[in-house]
């Protein structure tokens, strides 16, 4: 049985905060809709006080930014946008394309398409997240996507260098200083200043994440994105103050990140517990992560490991750390979480900024339908068919016809029946020929 140490809010008040959220960016979206760049530069003026002659950046002002930027950033932009292009490059690689006879003269295949227009979103806000425009950018530019535009807002009235570097380094083709709603919308129902794009990727607020929401369906989206999660799984061995640095380095991400500990070990619960008390008055962050651990940290204590694997796939987590003696049992025992982080040695903090997997992961438990960015995201898989074959295409006629006709789908009847006929010579009494 599972001990509850610490819980989070009810949802009935992260679901009333959702409303407000919702009903905010339905008007935005309907206002850019109809009045396209006036409003755009009205709402990027209310919200992010930013109202430049052109929120696109041209590339002269791209060099100027970059060639700003200090070199050894330059350099680690450079290294984890490697680690990112190398890993979806693998993904890449596992997708196979095919051609196959399934009977004499069917051919069948499958191709991988990517997407004419990509729209990257990189959160600003307070800080500049400059590991999105890695995650975005470069994995839509693997796989092949012709035209990635990119929007991120400026940070205090300021343009957010090293975002931009990281923007510009990763392949953006279009670079544009714009935040919040008013940017995805702009990407995906378009201006006059901006063509609209297939799909949109990337994390963001609470506006952001409906605005996607919204738009889909118009285009396409990564995934539908809440607040940042992080599900530490303990056992005895567990060191507790890793435990509590590590949920509050998911904790800083927003007052709305939930930071949850499942663990065998009471003992575990209770220092871990001490220690993220101990550390948040000093953290930098605590005006975010405070409010994040006091009303979304949850910790529970459980009997088993199989008890706690079990209630990981529950929550069904973005982020799942396993600090246990066996780390890759969670392999085989979970199965319902956007990424694992197996071992001590190796944090969430590394998915989010260095190791080069993506972080644009699933949350609010959209873990149990699907994972998280990919180079497939940006490809469209599609097949094609061909019968050249005249005994296959009277065999594969003659099926059709009566395959339809138990569905009463007489249209698609005929057309079997027309292949039969112009192969073999099959009757075609409905058209007046026997």
């Amino acid at each position: 049985m599972a001990e509850i140490l610490k819980h989070a809010v009810p949802r009935s008040e992260v679901a009333a905060s959702l409303a407000q959220v919702r009903e905010t960016v339905t008007g935005v979206i309907a206002d850019i809709r109809e009045r396209g760049d006036a409003a755009v530069r009205e709402y990027s003026e209310k919200f992010d006080n930013w109202s430049p002659d052109s929120f696109r950046l041209s590339d002269e002002e791209v060099e100027k930014i970059v060639a700003s930027v200090p070199e050894q950033v330059i350099a680690d932009i450079r290294f984890v946008q490697d680690q990112v292009r190398a890993f979806a490059r693998q993904q890449l690689d596992s997708m196979r394309e095919f051609e196959v006879e399934t009977l004499p003269g069917v051919r069948l295949g499958q191709k991988h398409i990517p997407v004419k227009a990509a729209g990257a979103y990189i959160p600003g806000g307070r800080y500049p997240l400059t590991a999105s425009a890695h995650m975005t950018i470069v994995t839509a530019k693997v796989a092949g996507v012709p035209r990635v535009v990119a929007c991120t807002p400026p940070i205090r009235g300021e343009i957010p260098a090293a975002t931009v570097a990281a923007m510009h380094l990763a392949g953006a083709d279009e670079i544009w200083l714009l935040g919040g709603v008013q940017a995805v919308a702009a990407m995906a129902v378009g201006t006059d200043s901006m063509r609209p794009v297939n799909l949109i990727a990337g994390p963001g607020n609470a506006y952001v994440a409906e605005a996607k929401r919204q738009l889909f369906g118009g285009i396409g989206i990564d995934l539908f994105a809440g607040p940042t999660e992080i599900l530490v799984l303990a056992d005895e061995d567990a060191d507790p103050f890793v435990c509590a640095v590590d949920l509050l380095s998911q904790a800083e991400h927003g007052p709305d990140s939930p930071a949850v500990l499942i663990t065998t070990s009471r003992e575990v619960a209770e220092r871990t517990i001490a220690e993220v008390e101990r550390l948040l008055p000093g953290m930098p962050t605590r005006d975010f992560a405070g409010p994040a651990w006091r009303d979304h940290g949850q910790v529970h204590v459980v009997d088993t490991l199989d008890e706690m694997y079990a209630l990981a796939d529950d929550f069904a987590f973005e982020h799942v750390e396993v600090l246990t003696a066996e780390p890759r049992l969670a392999l085989e025992k979970m199965t319902q979480y956007g990424a694992l982080f197996l071992g001590e040695g190796t944090c969430v903090s590394f998915g989010d900024k260095v190791i080069g997997t993506n972080h644009v992961l699933p949350t609010r438990g959209a873990a149990r339908y699907t994972g998280g960015l990919w180079v497939g995201k940006y490809l469209k898989t599609v097949t094609y068919q061909e019968v050249t074959d005249t005994a296959s295409q009277a065999l594969l006629g003659r099926l059709c016809g009566r395959a339809s006709r138990v569905e009463l789908f007489e249209g698609h009847a005929r057309s079997g029946d027309v292949r039969a006929a112009k192969a073999e010579g099959d009757a075609l009494p409905w058209n007046g020929v026997a």
